[in-house]
This record gives C-alpha cells, structure tokens and sequence, in this order.
C-alpha cells in the first residue's frame, strides 16, 4: 500500500515538474521579443532624432545657401555698378591729366604776359600826371615783390595785377582832394591837391594865398592867376564832399590839332 501511494506520488511530482517546465520556456522568448522591440524602438527614436537632425541642418543649409545666392546677385549688381564708375573716374582722370597738360602750357605763358602788363603800367604811370606818386609806387613795388613769391597762386597774381589796372582806370573818372608836398620852381610847398580824373591837376597852398597845375607840356607845376583861386577851393570842397557839385573853371590843355 504503502509502495503504491509513493509510487503515485512520484507520478504526480513527474507531472507536476513536466507541467511546469514548458510555462517557464514559454516565458524566455516573450522577454526576448521585448527586449527586441524596445530596442528596435530605442533606434527607431534614435534615427528619427538624427533624422531630425539632419532635416534642421538641411533647411540651415538651403537657407544659408539662398542667403549666399542674393548675396551674389547683388554683388553682380554692386561690381557692374562700380565698373561703370570705375570706367567713368578714368575718363574723369585722362581729361584731368589732358588739363594739366594745358594748365602747364598756359602757366608757360601767362606769366611772360603777367610780367609784360606790370612793365606797362608802371611805364604808364612814369608818364601819367603825377598825383598820388607815393601810393602809387608802392603799390607796384608790391605788385613786383608779389610776382616773385613762390606761395602765391598765378590766379592770385593775376587778380592783384587786374585790381592795379582797376585802380587806375577809376582815377580817370574820379574828383579827388588830398595833402601833398611838391615842388614849385625850385621851392617845396605844402599845398592841397585837386584831381579832376586825369584831365587837370590843380593845387592851393594852404594859406589860400596862391595855385598853380601841372602842367604837362613842361612836366612841372607852374603857378596860376590868381582869378583861379576861388575855382579850385571850389572844386576842393566838392572832392571832400563839402557842398554840392557845381561847374567850376579849370586849367585844361587844349586838344592837339590834328596832323
């Protein structure tokens, strides 16, 4: 009895172990499939993560690259532009070039004609009534010191040489009445000078007591009557605007016949 009971005990612990073993089989390869799909998961995630990776970069790319391509065209743009100015300060350049060719040329020869109307009017003024003949001189003096200076401009020169011309055609049209001391046969007087333009030139000394002109056959002052006198203090206070102009008589060289 008691060898059956053990042996149907043993039978049974046999079918309870083969029972069990097939459970414990089945369990391995669910795990592992798991285990499969989750890292296949795993990389799916990774691969989708570098493909979003590489699909910012992408886009980066193609947005610097559309970038770079305006860029470049407008670069195309600036660089024909700037050859068109680059084309145009060449051609500014050779005619300035051509001009400074000329303006050597013409410095060649302005300044012999300069110097050619100093001579002429200093000559001119030797010859012209002798009024103002300190004021006068000076001014060419300078004129001629200016002339030689190199740190004044031709066109500085030139303006300076015009205003003396200037000066002296204004004296050809001017009343004017100043102090001077000049000579009367042989003697110096302190006298008041009349100009009237370049057609006569009068004087009064200062006590009113005489006046004379020069006269420009003899080149010397010469005395005048004295029903002369009260027509040049006259003609004085109409130069310092003393009174209101008025005719007055004048000693005026009559005109050379004609040959």
């Amino acid at each position: 009895m008691n060898k059956t009971n053990n042996i149907h005990s043993a039978a049974l612990l046999c079918v309870a172990l083969s029972l069990s073993l097939p459970l414990s089989s089945a369990d391995e390869p669910l795990e592992s499939a798991v285990k499969t799909q989750l890292k296949a998961q795993k990389r799916s995630i990774e691969s989708q993560e570098q493909v979003n990776t590489l699909a910012d970069e992408t886009r980066d790319m193609l947005q610097e690259y559309r970038t770079a391509i305006r860029s470049i065209d407008s670069l195309k743009v600036y660089n024909r532009q700037l050859e068109k100015l680059t084309g145009k300060q060449q051609e500014e350049l050779s005619s300035i070039e051509r001009q400074l060719g000329h303006i050597e040329q013409t410095q060649r020869d302005i300044v012999p004609l300069m110097l050619r109307m100093v001579d002429v009017l200093e000559e001119f003024i030797s010859l012209d009534m002798p009024f103002l003949k300190e004021e006068r001189a000076n001014r060419m003096a300078a004129i001629r010191e200016m002339m030689d200076r190199p740190d004044v401009t031709l066109p500085d020169k030139f303006r300076r040489i015009m205003e003396a011309y200037q000066i002296e055609m204004e004296y050809g049209r001017t009343i004017e009445a100043y102090n001077e001391t000049i000579t009367v046969n042989g003697e110096d007087h302190t006298v008041d000078v009349l100009r009237v333009g370049r057609i006569s030139l009068n004087y009064l000394t200062l006590d009113q007591g005489s006046a004379g002109f020069w006269n420009t056959e003899t080149q010397a002052w010469e005395p005048l009557p004295d029903n002369y006198l009260q027509s040049i203090q006259q003609g004085l206070k109409i130069a310092r605007k003393q009174t209101s102009p008025d005719l007055f008589k004048l000693p005026v060289r009559a005109p050379e016949a004609a040959r």
